[in-house]
């Protein structure tokens, strides 16, 4: 990996004795064979369609900045110039921001640059895509977070289904209740390091809750299956498997589990974002014409 720069931690000014600011990654790359959005839209990357004025990345990074708890932020994609030159000047010259190049495999370059001096802990994780975060998503997560080695950020259904009943996300179902990730891991220090490799290799999996939990052995993935236990014993179990404290942090507001991953949530993440800034206007698409995501 190579760093285009590298700004210095960033410590809260005049509070020596508070947490420590936490590093956020934003993983902004693509898939290998390019995405059919970023096509739709005439544009390299995802991270770079523009939604009501803005840019995804552009978005996602302001959130960050907007954040009391975030320190400095580490942009990761392929082509990390790429992405800087199509900032706006403030976000692309900004001295806590650093951009790198991203390896193979989402989770092995993550695991790469956690824990070194462009990424010190603890660490923040999100993506581009995640267009409606806001500094109100990113306290409640980081206000909830107690010193979970890995602690990953979900919305359970009942509170997207009061807010969009039409939403459609994928679901892991547990006693208890169903969880859609937000998008947003916390890895706090050293020890969440064995979790970022396991990541790793069962990336290819990570829409199939089942096929991860089976490999923690089949007792717990009949568990999981069977609903016999809940979210938080069956990720603590997990989490004790790699010696570590892991465990899902569920979030009140049903936008942190609005991605955008395919033309229907794009649709409805212009929808929110309309509502709450006012039209702007913007190119539009015809995404019949464009190549589901699958």
């Amino acid at each position: 990996m190579t760093p285009v720069s590298q700004p210095e931690t960033c410590p809260r000014d005049g509070h020596p004795d508070e947490k420590p600011l936490w590093t956020a990654i934003i993983l902004a790359g693509q898939r290998p064979g390019g995405d059919p959005m970023a096509a739709g839209y005439n544009v390299k990357y995802k991270a770079l369609i523009p939604i009501n004025g803005q840019t995804m990345l552009e978005r996602v990074t302001r959130a960050l900045l907007a954040s009391r708890d975030v320190g400095n932020i580490v942009i990761l994609a392929q082509s990390p110039e790429e992405l800087q030159s199509g900032l706006t000047p403030d976000l692309a010259a900004h001295d806590n921001i650093s951009f790198v190049e991203s390896g193979n495999g989402i989770a092995t370059s993550v695991h790469n640059v956690i824990g070194t001096a462009i990424a010190p802990w603890p660490v923040l994780v999100t993506t581009a895509d995640n267009a409606l975060l806001t500094a109100e998503i990113l306290d409640s997560f980081i206000g909830s977070h107690n010193g979970q080695d890995v602690a990953v950020a979900v919305v359970e259904r009942k509170t997207m289904l009061v807010a969009y009943p039409d939403a459609r996300r994928t679901w892991l179902k547990f006693r208890g209740g169903a969880y859609s990730g937000a998008n947003l891991f916390a890895l706090y220090n050293e020890a969440a390091k064995p979790a970022v490799a396991f990541w790793s290799s069962v990336e290819k999996d990570r829409k199939k809750g089942w096929k991860i939990f089976a490999r923690f052995g089949p007792w717990l993935l009949f568990r999981a299956l069977s609903r016999t236990i809940s979210f938080k014993s069956a990720m603590a179990d997990a989490g004790e498997r790699m010696n570590l404290r892991a465990e899902p942090i569920i979030l009140p507001i049903a936008e942190a589990a609005i991605d955008v991953d395919k033309p229907d949530d794009l649709e409805l993440v212009t929808g929110i974002l309309e509502r709450r800034e006012g039209r702007t206007g913007g190119k539009q698409v015809d995404w019949q014409a464009v190549t589901p995501v699958t």
